[in-house]
């Protein structure tokens, strides 16, 4: 067996001048160019950037694992001061796994469903290390009791499909620590976790960073993660390292106009979809065969300067007076970095009209079978949902909150009826709909009430134009006179959404996935929609595009008067767009008041624990710091009493054991804030903010 690479003084991994092309028939396309980053020992150094400016390319770069397209044509990647290039197959076999594991974006994509737990994790130092199997077992006990699963031998004696998907990520993690690599490369791996699950495994990752002494490469979009678990960042787009440096350099004193862009287009704490709308970054980003001359940003950005960035390449330039502070700008020192920002138009807070949705005691159970492979044995009841109460009011946006599990979207499947309720009433405009399947609903019905859904890529006809799709639903809610008429009502709403007319005639295809969520939501509104229920409609747009549709929601909230619910387990966004808040936990309301009531104490201690675990991108913020024990229980088996019992941070203030066996009931505390929860007023008023202002 090769032993592990010798120590070195210099870093641990060493890109330099990096460049990765992908070969089709018909011409080299280049993915990643003059890439430079480095990792000391111990260091964690994150990668941002939005989907397809190469961050994931170098990952792979690293790993040599780019397929057959694809090759590095310029530069060097070193690992422990050798290049990984010039090594043979058989190093490169003995490296990879051993001395650098990567995790990936889905845990399911890295283990074996047909072999247990115990056994992947033992192969990894059987193989690379020829241990035996009794020492390769306590190792794998070792590094489940590390990533904290309970009962860590009915794990490691457990299939992959018997653990959550919490659970499988933190496997994984274990298995990239088998063998102590001296290098970890994370891709994006809570993307596909709840955000408390995402909190505890953010933790975890930092914290054996540390007791492990390993170098961590973390690549993610999301800016408030990197800060929370990184030392330094370098900044991506189009395939170009923009700007490098350490948190505090790169957050607080940014030297690049797209950094500074993209923490524009995000809402951080302060952010007011009235007083302080979001900046989206005009344009698009632009295709790898289609970049510009000289900065690949300039068509992009506010200070473009013709004749100048639009000519040449341009290099990394180091920032002066700051330690490793490198950014590709031409102007970086001649741009008032600290010139507040030109706010666009302020709009005026809209005032909620009349009550256009009433929902009273809703209720919905499925019935499973409790052997669910063969359908035989007792049946067992799923309470989806349980004794949801509200109203809804025109012009109003209301967020519903909550983790996967906790019944938000079969809430909005009975609501567009899709499922019928078990119990309870949903009334549009006085009218009951709770009983009536979406075949015999009213066209009116119908078209009052529309989603848009999460991913805009499952909602629309790939053979279809994309005009040709909204003429379709204009069809369906009977809508105009004639086709003539119908075809000017669709270049309306693709001008409603601010599309190109000439858009309708391309296929969804042709276009990117922030423009397929514009036309999802153009079909939404084709109707005259009072109703919109929105599923996460932004979580699967980049960060710069999210607040482009975000905006474009709240605008035509604004002139349709339309009622918004807003699904989402996104906090930050809640914060920056919604009215009211409720906030939902296996089925049940457990909290439920205007913005600022469940953003500030007293809190339910769920909605407690969800503010801290949303990562935010702002180093003037100090959280308060609560990671949830376990995982969410399941709707099939909830717990006894009130549903957040098993996970409270507050319960040992509730006497008499009456969490465990009481469902608590809803309180109303001030100005219709609504709470379901046995603490006494004393405990809440105890209760302190979870954000902070550092300076307050």
């Amino acid at each position: 067996m090769m032993n592990k690479l010798s120590e070195t003084d210099g870093p641990v991994l060493e890109i330099d001048k990096l460049s990765i092309s992908f070969f089709t028939r018909l011409r080299e396309i280049p993915a990643v160019m003059d890439f430079s980053v480095s990792v000391q020992p111990g260091e964690a150094v994150g990668l941002v950037g939005e989907s397809g400016c190469g961050k994931s390319t170098v990952a792979l770069g690293v790993m040599q694992d780019l397929g057959k397209n694809g090759r590095i044509v310029g530069g060097s990647i070193k690992f422990k001061g050798r290049d990984l290039a010039q090594m043979s197959a058989e190093e490169l076999r003995d490296i990879r796994g051993n001395e650098i594991a990567m995790i990936y974006q889905e845990p399911m994509a890295s283990l074996n469903p047909a072999m247990k737990i115990g056994r992947q994790l033992m192969e990894v130092p059987m193989i690379h290390e020829g241990v035996s199997e009794s020492q390769a077992y306590e190792r794998a006990l070792e590094v489940v009791t590390d990533v904290r699963l309970p009962d860590p031998e009915r794990m490691l004696n457990s299939y992959p499909h018997q653990l959550s998907g919490g659970q499988q990520q933190r496997i994984v993690i274990a298995m990239a620590l088998m063998s102590k690599p001296s290098l970890l490369i994370l891709d994006e791996p809570t993307t596909a976790l709840d955000v408390t699950v995402e909190a505890a495994v953010v933790e975890l990752v930092r914290d054996l960073g540390k007791k492990y002494g390993t170098s961590m490469l973390f690549i993610s979009h999301n800016l408030g993660l990197i800060l929370e678990t990184c030392d330094r960042l370098c900044v991506m787009y189009s395939g170009e390292a923009v700007e490098r440096g350490s948190i505090a350099e790169v957050f607080d004193e940014m030297q690049h106009p797209y950094t500074q862009a993209l923490f524009r287009s995000i809402p951080l704490p302060g952010a007011d979809k009235n007083a302080h709308p979001l900046v989206a970054i005009p344009g698009n980003f632009p295709l790898p065969h289609e970049r510009p001359t000289g900065c690949n940003f300039g068509p992009r950005c506010d200070y473009f300067e013709a004749g100048r960035c639009d000519v040449g390449q341009i290099d990394m330039a180091d920032v002066a007076g700051n330690d490793r502070h490198a950014t590709r700008c031409l102007r970086h020192q001649e741009i008032d970095w600290n010139a507040p920002i030109a706010i666009g138009e302020q709009k005026e807070k809209t005032s909620p009209g009349e009550v256009v949705l009433k929902i009273d005691n809703l209720k919905k159970y499925y019935e499973v079978a409790a052997n669910a492979l063969f359908g035989g044995g007792a049946k067992k009841v799923v309470k989806a949902n349980e004794t949801l109460s509200f109203e809804a009011r025109e012009s109003e946006t209301l967020a519903i909150v909550g983790e996967s599990g906790c019944g938000k979207s079969t809430f909005a499947k009975v609501l567009m009826g899709l499922e019928t309720a078990t119990e309870g009433e949903i009334l549009l405009d006085g009218e009951n709909i709770e009983q009536t399947p979406i075949e015999d609903r009213k066209t009116g019905t119908i078209s009052d009430v529309q989603m848009v859904f999460q991913n805009p890529f499952d909602t629309l006809n790939p053979s279809m134009t994309v005009g040709r799709q909204i003429i379709r639903a204009l069809e369906v809610f009977d809508i105009g006179d004639s086709d003539l008429d119908r075809r000017q009502r669709m270049l309306e709403l693709l001008d409603l959404v601010k599309l190109p007319r000439a858009f309708a005639d391309r296929m969804p295809r042709q276009l990117s996935g922030g423009q397929k969520q514009r036309v999802g939501i153009a079909r939404a509104f084709s109707g005259g929609a009072r109703i919109v229920v929105a599923d996460e409609p932004v979580s699967a747009l980049d960060v710069s595009v999210q607040a482009a549709v975000t905006d474009l929601l709240m605008e035509i909230q604004r002139t349709e008067k339309t009622t918004l619910l807003f699904i989402s387990h996104d906090l930050s966004i809640v914060r920056y767009l919604s009215d009211r808040v409720m906030v939902m936990y296996l089925g049940h309301v457990v909290e439920l008041g205007d913005t600022d009531q469940v953003f500030s104490p007293p809190y339910h201690p769920y909605t407690e624990a969800l503010l801290s675990a949303v990562p935010i991108a702002d180093t003037s913020i100090q959280k308060e710091h609560i990671v949830l024990e376990g995982d969410i229980p399941s709707a099939m088996n909830p717990p006894s009493g009130c549903p957040f019992q098993t996970r409270c941070r507050w319960k040992s203030e509730v006497p008499g054991g009456l969490c465990d066996s009481e469902v608590p009931p809803t309180r109303v505390l001030e100005a219709g804030h609504q709470i379901k929860c046995h603490l006494s007023d004393e405990v809440l008023e105890r209760m302190q903010p979870v954000i902070k202002l550092a300076a307050e």
